[in-house]
């Protein structure tokens, strides 16, 4: 109720007339303290604003049409908590800014969203990763895998469900607000179905960037597809998630990941383990293949059902040609103490 009060009396102040009941006013706040240390650098202590979860807020509505349809928009923007600044310089809703109907055919909108396996937003159906794409070096989006965030322009569409199964879609015409003709732009493509019965959940996802709008003969199109799974057994849910990726002239890689959330202690425990391993032909010169593998564990315990803190620990080995790869994601430590609110 407060939310829908506070909503309706920033939009009232503003002149404009809306369905206070269908209007709500969220968000996030995370802040944290940060140790890590990547190989031959120097030990690093620092205050760091959503290392698991990112510092946002923001404001989403539905109005009912009848007839089984409804008209939603989703107005997101992202921060850092440690000095206020927006998280992406230039854009006033950084993280989503989508406008959507929903139906009997289920659902299609667009505007600017996460993508299918960017573990973000609400298009989102990764699974497979109890660490999810939070967590530093232990995020399933690392670098050392390859994966597509959020994109301008976007067109999603998700079926209905069918016995658990859905269908989701999503074309982005200019990924990072391209406005030359169509040839000139980066597109991203995507499809994937997911299935969320029975204690199971599971998706598959392919996607597709083709780098038109980039100067570098070597930016080829990425090809990736995501497999994961989840078993809930009540007390812990075991996980597995696969990664493959393919561009020619850069990475073609396979990474593996085993995880658990499991109920501790009145908090959850996510542990993880994740291995990599075949070729990165990005790199200058010399042997192009590559290793990498990962461990984290994280601890989130509940002050109360908006507040929580969360710990994290995880280390990053790597070999062959990232031995030597200065970045504490493929090699180094980090140790993380942390406390979010949501609202």
């Amino acid at each position: 109720m407060k939310k829908t009060l506070i909503a309706a009396a920033v939009m009232a102040a503003s002149g404009v007339a809306f369905a206070a009941s269908n209007v709500t006013l969220y968000g996030v706040i995370e802040e944290g303290v940060v140790l890590e240390k990547a190989k031959h650098g120097d030990t690093l202590v620092k205050l760091q604003s959503g290392f698991d979860q990112g510092s946002r807020w923001g404001i989403k509505g539905v109005e009912d049409l009848g007839n089984g349809y409804a008209v939603g928009f989703i107005l997101e923007q992202g921060f850092n908590a440690d000095s206020g600044n927006e998280s992406v310089a230039g854009k006033a809703f950084s993280r989503e800014s989508f406008l959507y109907l929903t139906g009997d055919f289920g659902r299609f909108g667009f505007g600017r969203t996460g993508t299918l396996a960017s573990g973000a937003q609400s298009n989102n159906i990764l699974t497979g990763w109890a660490l999810g794409t939070g967590y530093g070096l232990s995020s399933w989006t690392s670098a050392i895998g390859t994966s597509f965030s959020r994109v301008d322009n976007a067109v999603a569409y998700q079926t209905p469900s069918f016995g658990g199964f859905k269908i989701s879609a999503m074309y982005s015409n200019g990924t990072t607000g391209d406005d030359a003709k169509w040839s000139k732009n980066n597109h991203y493509y995507g499809v994937g179905a997911l299935y969320n019965a029975n204690a199971i959940k599971s998706s598959l996802i392919f996607e597709a960037v083709d780098h038109k709008n980039t100067a570098d003969p070597k930016e080829k199109t990425s090809y990736v597809i995501n497999y994961g799974l989840e078993y809930n057994l009540g007390q812990w849910t075991p996980m597995f998630a696969y990664q493959w990726a393919n561009q020619d002239e850069g990475k073609k890689t396979h990474m593996f990941g085993l995880s658990a959330k499991v109920a501790v202690g009145g908090g959850d425990a996510l542990l993880g383990a994740r291995y990599l391993f075949g070729k990165d032909k990005s790199l200058e010169a010399g042997d192009d293949k590559v290793r990498s593998w990962n461990v984290g564990a994280a601890y989130v315990y509940p002050l109360s059902k908006r507040t929580a803190v969360k710990a994290y620990a995880g280390y990053g080995d790597s070999s062959k040609a990232w031995k030597d790869t200065e970045q504490v994601v493929y090699n180094g430590y980090q140790v993380y103490f942390g406390l979010r609110h949501s609202f």
